[in-house]
């Protein structure tokens, strides 16, 4: 956070001394991506805290707001770039391709440094994977501007600068666009993939012999990685309730990645509308 943070000015002086839109368009990212790192950051604090009579689960959706908030922003820049890029194909501007290639190689060195250090965490983790592809798009816009300024400083091709800008935020817009639909997904507690309501239905039937009935299933997440069921079973009158909860959840925990599960046992039909 510290590297990005302190980069981003160094591209700001850089971008507005040599009048290139591709060091300005990523010293905004790299705005993004250090408010985006210090967002993740209060998010995996945020989420070792203990669960209260408020907050019965914790803080661990808190991973999945951050990385919400981080895919949106990811979008907002690329848009920007999008419309920086447009005028600068109306309103073609003279870039000095020597300031911006030192800097732009500096950006590059300092971004390796940074996603280096990022992938030392858990990939699946969708805040920290958020965080990455910041960092990503920062990478990939070092490399653009100092294309661009090879392509300047050999040809003069000014055009170089928004062009290669605008294929970057293309990029950034992909990465962003699936941040933001994966967080949303879960924020609206979706079924996380990997789980068939059905086939765990069959499953519970099939295996447990005094299992007669399966209804009421929902299946949702807390973060990516962390996925919460409830479900109500139907049982024979003549059967232990313990055992029935023991097999249950033995077959779940055994064959569905699910961090934790309510079961209702219910001996006659289900007092609930809708089961």
């Amino acid at each position: 956070m510290v590297l990005t943070f302190g980069f981003m000015l160094a591209e700001v002086v850089g971008g507005l001394l040599s009048g290139s839109l591709a060091l300005l368009a990523d010293a905004g990212h790299m705005l993004s991506d250090g408010v985006s790192l210090l967002l993740s950051w209060l998010a995996f604090i945020y989420s070792d805290k203990q669960a209260d009579f408020k907050r019965t689960f914790g803080w661990h959706r808190f991973q999945t707001l951050a990385a919400f908030v981080n895919g949106l922003s990811l979008l907002v820049i690329a848009v920007w770039i999008i419309w920086e890029a447009a005028w600068r194909f109306y309103q073609p501007v003279e870039v000095m391709a020597k300031p911006m290639f030192v800097i732009a190689v500096l950006g590059l060195l300092v971004n390796i440094i940074v996603f280096k250090i990022l992938q030392g965490g858990d990939h699946e983790n969708l805040n920290l994977k958020s965080a990455m592809i910041h960092v990503m798009g920062d990478l990939l816009g070092s490399v653009a501007a100092i294309l661009a300024a090879v392509l300047i400083y050999l040809f003069a091709w000014h055009w170089a600068d928004p062009l290669l800008s605008l294929l970057v935020a293309l990029l950034i817009m992909r990465s962003g666009w699936f941040v933001v639909k994966k967080a949303t997904h879960i924020l609206l507690e979706g079924s996380p993939d990997g789980i068939d309501s059905d086939g765990l239905k069959n499953k519970i039937i099939t295996d447990i012999k005094t299992v007669t009935d399966v209804h009421h299933i929902h299946i949702w997440s807390l973060t990516n990685d962390k996925h919460l069921m409830s479900l109500h079973i139907k049982v024979d009158e003549h059967v232990n309730d313990y055992d029935v909860l023991r097999e249950t959840k033995a077959l779940i925990l055994n064959n569905f990645p699910v961090f934790h599960t309510t079961i209702q046992i219910e001996h006659l039909d289900c007092p609930d509308d809708n089961c």
